[in-house]
């Protein structure tokens, strides 16, 4: 086998931390940088040099950029916590954490060389190094629970191979409980933020995704769903390659979706991509009830020679119940409707509501419905590039939250799904896509 070189990326390489121990210390050693960090922009503050907008003296934006530093160093549920934060309370966030997380979700430090050819060991045993012409140990991408390197078999199949951090699996929930402390503790989080519900989801999708069989087994369903839809690509799934831990696929080349906002990509491009991700978001919706949930931009590829969209990351895929699904039709049907008693109705089905609430919050909850759909309502294209959606959604939802004592989460069952929606309406949004989806979603549901 060669060890194909490849330039340096740029990127940190770091032994992923394995043992729980190992873990805690490195969590410990931040909160002590950290408490030293507030003493430092303490003294800076007092005498006017600080010029950060954070009102704790922990939140500095040193301090954020050392945490981020940290959970990109550890890697697993540490930083798929970090994340989903990120993403799921960015609006709540103090700037400095919102913008120093948000950089989770492209980034990792990457395992060295030594403890790639370990773990490779470990998975496929003695001699695994026959098995392989080539193997890149610079990974082609890295992100919370593992990266993925490109490999030729000795049998020439050019192959991704998907490799788990050591210890993720093991130490799921300890990451997560001990990283969900530490921020409370540090009062870095909002106390009218509940992430109850992030913290159980976020242990939800680590033990689905740490289990790389199941993500093959999604990836051969897709294969099923979307065998007659040649707008995607599914990479095939290389069962002798693949164990609990390594995940071998067919390696697939292509353009990251969220570059294609270049000059040179034509528009009609852009909207039909954007086409085809809201079509596949609602076919898994209505009609397989079955849903790859991690709206992460990277987990698309788009290849210029055929126009084809390849779909790379299957490991949150997630069933949904049958009534599940059927309430959202309805409440979809009334929103198409400008049905705000049918709404009420159905939102209270769903749970973000109670029928007993006073008339006053429903009217505010059936506001924000309707205003996060603004884009099945539109008659004609709705411009995603144009929209200031996400920001007026942002004020509507905190001022229900802060402000109406009738407020609560919705079901911790929803939460996949809005983060899909979400993720797709912010790849659309970064496409500069115009897209027609009123009579589309009229003829689907």
């Amino acid at each position: 086998m060669s060890d194909k070189p490849k330039p340096p990326s740029g990127r940190r390489q770091s032994r992923v931390p394995v043992t729980r121990t190992g873990r805690l210390f490195r969590m410990g050693v931040t909160a002590g940088g950290m408490a030293m960090g507030g003493l430092a922009e303490g003294f800076r503050r007092a005498t006017g040099k600080a010029t950060g907008t954070a009102t704790s003296v922990l939140l500095s934006g040193a301090n954020a950029t050392r945490l981020a530093k940290r959970l990109a160093h550890m890697r697993g549920a540490a930083m798929k916590l970090g994340q989903l934060l990120s993403m799921e309370s960015s609006q709540v966030l103090p700037p400095e954490f919102a913008e120093a997380l948000a950089v989770l979700r492209a980034s990792a430090d990457v395992m060295p060389q030594t403890q790639v050819k370990r773990l490779l060991g470990r998975e496929y045993g003695k001699g695994w190094e026959e098995r392989f012409a080539e193997l890149d140990y610079e990974p082609a991408a890295s992100a919370s629970i593992g990266q993925v390197h490109r490999a030729v078999a000795s049998d020439g199949r050019v192959m991704a191979l998907k490799i788990q951090y050591p210890g993720v699996a093991k130490s799921i929930d300890s990451d997560v409980d001990n990283l969900a402390m530490f921020l409370n503790m540090a009062r870095l989080l909002p106390r009218e933020l509940d992430v109850s519900d992030i913290i159980d989801e976020a242990k939800r999708q680590l033990r689905q995704e740490a289990d790389y069989l199941t993500e093959a087994a999604n990836l051969e369903r897709y294969h099923e769903l979307l065998g007659d839809d040649d707008r995607f690509i599914i990479p095939r799934v290389h069962r002798d390659f693949s164990t609990k831990r390594v995940l071998a696929m067919d390696w697939i080349e292509g353009e990251p979706l969220e570059q294609l906002v270049r000059e040179d990509v034509d528009q009609d491009i852009r909207d039909g991509i954007a086409v085809a991700i809201q079509d596949l978001t609602f076919r898994e919706l209505y009609e397989f009830r079955f849903m790859q949930t991690d709206p992460n931009f990277g987990n698309y590829l788009y290849r210029h020679d055929d126009g084809r969209i390849a779909l790379l990351d299957l490991g949150a895929a997630v069933e949904f119940p049958q009534e599940f699904v059927e309430r959202y039709r309805r409440i979809t049907r009334a929103i198409l409707d400008n049905d705000r008693a049918g709404v009420a109705r159905h939102a209270a089905e769903i749970g973000y509501m109670r029928s007993s609430d006073s008339e006053r919050h429903q009217q505010l909850v059936v506001d924000l419905i309707m205003m996060v759909c603004e884009p099945l309502t539109t008659d004609g294209a709705y411009d995603f590039g144009a929209s200031d959606l996400s920001a007026r959604a942002a004020a509507a939802g905190l001022n229900i939250v802060f402000r109406s004592r009738e407020y609560r989460n919705p079901p911790a069952s929803t939460a996949v799904l809005h983060r899909k929606l979400g993720g797709s309406f912010l790849l659309c949004q970064r496409l500069r896509a115009r897209v027609e989806m009123r009579d589309y979603l009229l003829a689907r549901i």
